[in-house]
């Protein structure tokens, strides 16, 4: 399989351009929107915002979306 860009069907739409997902240490996964997640149960959440941030800790009372909760959480003192 080729490193290059996936091929597309003989239409003649524009190749839409890779969604940005970035990764922050101790916070939320930032998506550019709009997305759909899918859970591990199936169902799925929808967001038409242009950018959404996925909760990672699963502290959220709006999982799968972050409301700031891990930010109560306590950094354990290092040894």
């Amino acid at each position: 399989m080729p490193n290059g860009p996936a091929e597309q069907p003989d239409t003649h739409e524009p190749v839409a351009r890779p969604r940005r997902v970035t990764v922050t240490e101790d916070g939320p996964v930032l998506i550019e929107g709009p997305v759909e997640v899918v859970l591990d149960d199936g169902s799925t959440a929808v967001s038409d915002r242009f950018t959404v941030a996925l909760c990672v800790c699963r502290r959220s009372r709006t999982f799968p979306w972050c409301d700031t909760s891990h930010r109560r959480r306590q950094k354990r003192p290092t040894a």
